[in-house]
């Protein structure tokens, strides 16, 4: 314990007092030795960057139990599965830098439940580069991270009737093609008709604007 604490730049008394609050796990023990892990440094080192944050020992728990009762990274990806996604690792802190504030037991709970994140040891790995770009940047501009994650499961539902609608449409006219040849032309379509149907609110947002004005000035 005592070499661990000096390499985290604590003290001995920190680190057991974080074992007995469950913000560490407890060390592999040969007999009355406790041999303490690169892993036990590792989420030492999580703690003081999450503190450095503004996060309490209370959340910083509820992270780390969120985290642990979540999916490993195996089972979310599906190892061997084909995709166009490029995963991302991140430690907890980098996480934190991402959704500066957001990064809350309940939105980290939700984001595990969809499969966005998984755990990889000390790790996290987001499943898609382009998704956590996209969700930070609308977190930048002011949406609650939580209104991301529901708009993204609400999306998700769509997407799947999409892929269902272009996979049936092969299986009946196509059968010879397969869906990794249909994939860009599907995805073309669906950006087209998503561009057309922004554009179609584009074009509304003066007149209700200018409607809700005047029933202003008339009540």
């Amino acid at each position: 314990m005592e070499e661990l604490a000096k390499e985290a730049g604590i003290t001995a008394r920190t680190v057991r007092f974080y074992r007995e609050r469950g913000l560490l796990p407890p060390p592999r023990r040969e007999g009355r030795i406790a041999w303490y892990d690169d892993h036990h440094l590792a989420r030492l080192r999580t703690i003081a960057a999450l503190l450095e944050r503004g996060h309490t020992l209370t959340g910083i728990a509820d992270l780390a139990t969120t985290f642990e009762s979540g999916r490993d990274v195996g089972e979310v990806l599906g190892l061997g599965e084909p995709t166009e996604e490029t995963p991302v690792r991140l430690t907890p802190e980098a996480l934190a830098d991402y959704f500066e504030g957001e990064v809350t037991p309940e939105n980290l709970a939700t984001a595990l439940e969809l499969g966005y994140l998984a755990t990889d040891g000390d790790e996290i790995v987001h499943i898609s580069r382009r998704l956590l770009d996209v969700s930070a940047a609308l977190v930048r501009e002011g949406v609650p991270l939580s209104a991301v994650l529901e708009a993204g499961r609400q999306v998700r539902v769509h997407a799947d009737a999409l892929a269902d609608l272009f996979a049936a449409m092969l299986s009946t006219h196509s059968a010879d093609a397969g869906l990794e040849r249909l994939r860009p032309l599907a995805k073309s379509v669906v950006e087209a008709e998503l561009s057309m149907a922004m554009d179609r609110r584009i074009r509304r947002a003066p007149e209700a604007a200018e409607n809700a004005q005047q029933a202003g000035q008339s009540s």
